[in-house]
């Protein structure tokens, strides 16, 4: 993938998130999560997000300019990914407000927002079930043994490198305490 002219001069409305047009791989990643015994498995894991414009979206006065993106993760040695998500990186100027919008194919959506400057390299999102705005949403399995309570978020950009950390607090049926899935990682741009 070569980023183009174009992508380069709409990355200008994009706000933050002009920077992270084009795609990225990550080798140094670092999964806590349940394990098959519902107790904590640590996985070492490769991945590769690809950000690509999506142009302008227009809802009445609103406008947003965005990202599509798409992201796989293998555990260090597999052959196949153990984690897909797919979504929207959005940016809406008069708010200052940055969106991700995804979906994991394990029957999970997500509406993570923040407040964040133009310029800003470093932003973070948030989520909470229950919430109209920026919420979650899961099938009834998940919502029954592994209840997404919370997502945060932080994003940092520097030239080519692009740093995540995430927290999914969990509420997991059996268990007082929640559960806090951590993932993150530092990526490079490889175009």
């Amino acid at each position: 993938m070569t980023i183009t002219q174009v992508e380069l001069d709409y990355a200008k409305d994009l706000g933050p998130l002009g920077g992270l047009i084009g795609e990225w791989e990550g080798s140094r990643g670092d999964d806590v999560a349940p394990g098959k015994d519902r107790g904590i498995e640590n996985s070492k894991y490769r991945e590769t997000i690809i950000f690509t414009p999506i142009g302008r979206v227009d809802n009445h006065e609103q406008i947003l300019f965005g990202l599509r993106y798409h992201k796989k993760a293998w555990r260090i040695g597999a052959p196949d990914p153990f984690h897909e998500d797919t979504g929207y990186m959005l940016w809406d100027a008069a708010e200052r407000q940055v969106m991700r919008c995804f979906v994991v194919p394990r029957g999970i959506a997500v509406i993570a927002g923040g407040t964040a400057a133009a310029d800003a390299t470093t932003f973070a999102l948030r989520a909470d079930v229950g919430s109209t705005t920026y919420g979650i949403c899961s099938n009834q399995f998940l919502d029954r043994e592994f209840r997404t309570v919370r997502f945060d978020v932080k994003f940092t950009l520097d030239d080519d490198n692009l740093t995540y950390e995430e927290v999914t607090e969990l509420q997991m049926k059996g268990r007082a305490e929640s559960f806090r899935h951590t993932d993150g990682n530092t990526l490079r741009r490889v175009t």
